[in-house]
């Protein structure tokens, strides 16, 4: 079967496909994966094919504030919106060219699945949703990019509705125009939703039941099944210079933040160097986006790195520092190692919340708060506490030997092939 991929956005939310395609193209079939230039190497190392989309989000991420899904520097949830619409309008012109060519299924994820099933309606091609994060509304807890403060069951119910209505404004302008050019009848997206919601349309979830079981008050079809890991090559090995800072003294406090603080990357490397020499920890500094910065020159106690996968770096560490990205809050309980949260937007103070509700992470850390006198202090502390707490390590290693059961490729193969 010759399956297309489409995934759009940050790193965290196409990485995780690269491992997926892989493990589908093993099993027999063709895989391509569809998404920004920025991503193409990682896609090729997979061995799977590249297919362009447009609207990279790198293009924007120079400056302070203009990372994807990050606060805009002025004009605040407003401006997010307008960026958010001009971006699907932008996407929406490539979807259709990229998932077309000789596909006999295509896997959407949220951000693609509102375009990418105009194109399969066109062509008669099947498809198959695939989220990173829960999206449906559900009584158990508020939408993930609207705070971590429950409603109350109907609350969050409602909330989770008005989020989805949200979305189909965000898509409407796109979605209209592609089943323009793809001579299909009008339809609004919120009228093509409902239609699919009805119909049952089965949608899988990659995060693990450990972090987030699966709501109750789902309907049939909404699975959760494990994370999709960013594809590893079986030969790949630490950097050398990392390999030999990791060997010369104990384990090491990672510290990263992503594809978030696009600029901000001497400001947080400064910041975190004087908060691990406060707690007395070794450090790792991971560049990302923000362009995090450590020391000049070889320190004994510091060490920056640029991009290394987290499932062969973070087992070494005593704690992990991080954004919370969905897959970054997964990779560090999937490693047994405590984690000290600094949400910064979106989805990741949720994912903040459920690691500490878990008992693997330190009271989350908002990013904001990174700005202000105390900012090093309360660093230092968070992860003096993660490092020396027993508890922490005891509980994420226990999650993370129950994650070890899980394999989310494994159920999506087994999708694919009930619809071959």
């Amino acid at each position: 079967m010759k399956i297309v991929i489409a995934a759009a956005g940050s790193y965290g939310d196409v990485a995780p496909f690269t491992g997926l395609g892989a493990r589908l193209q093993e099993a027999g079939h063709q895989v391509a994966l569809a998404t920004h230039d920025s991503y193409a190497s990682l896609v090729k190392t997979a061995g799977l094919e590249f297919r362009r989309l447009p609207a990279d989000p790198r293009a924007d991420s120079g400056q302070p504030g203009r990372g994807p899904g990050q606060e805009p520097a002025s004009g605040g949830k407003r401006e997010l919106m307008r960026r958010a619409a001009a971006f699907v309008r932008e996407l929406g012109k490539g979807v259709a060219e990229a998932t077309a060519p000789g596909a006999d299924l295509l896997l959407l994820t949220p951000t693609t699945g509102p375009l990418g099933r105009q194109a399969g309606e066109a062509t008669g091609t099947p498809s198959l949703s695939l989220h990173l994060q829960p999206t449906h509304p559900t009584g158990d807890f508020p939408p993930v990019v609207g705070g971590t403060r429950s409603l109350g069951r109907w609350g969050n119910r409602a909330a989770g509705r008005l989020s989805l209505r949200v979305v189909d404004r965000l898509y409407a302008g796109a979605v209209r125009e592609l089943r323009t050019e793809l001579g299909l009848p009008p339809a609004s997206a919120t009228a093509l939703r409902t239609r699919e919601e009805k119909a049952g349309r089965p949608v899988l979830h990659g995060f693990s039941q450990v972090l987030l079981p699966r709501p109750a008050d789902w309907r049939p079809g909404l699975e959760v099944v494990g994370n999709w890991w960013p594809y590893v090559p079986p030969e790949a090995q630490l950097p050398p210079a990392l390999a030999d800072f990791l060997a010369s003294g104990p384990p090491p406090v990672f510290i990263g933040f992503g594809s978030m603080a696009s600029g901000e990357g001497e400001r947080l490397g400064e910041l975190a160097v004087r908060a691990l020499r406060r707690a007395k920890a070794r450090g790792v500094l991971q560049s990302g986006w923000a362009g995090l910065t450590g020391p000049e020159g070889a320190t004994d106690d510091v060490l920056t790195v640029g991009e290394v996968p987290h499932a062969l770096l973070f087992p070494h560490t005593a704690a992990v520092v991080h954004h919370c990205g969905a897959g970054t809050a997964a990779a560090g309980l999937r490693a047994g190692v405590p984690t000290v949260p600094v949400p910064v937007t979106a989805d990741q103070p949720f994912w903040a919340a459920r690691l500490a509700a878990l008992g693997a992470a330190t009271t989350p850390i908002p990013f904001s708060s990174l700005s202000d006198d105390h900012a090093e202090a309360r660093l230092a502390t968070a992860i003096t506490e993660a490092v020396q707490e027993a508890s922490y390590r005891r509980r994420a290693s226990a999650a993370a030997r129950r994650m070890a059961a899980e394999d989310g490729a494994s159920e999506v193969l087994k999708a694919v092939e009930r619809i071959a």
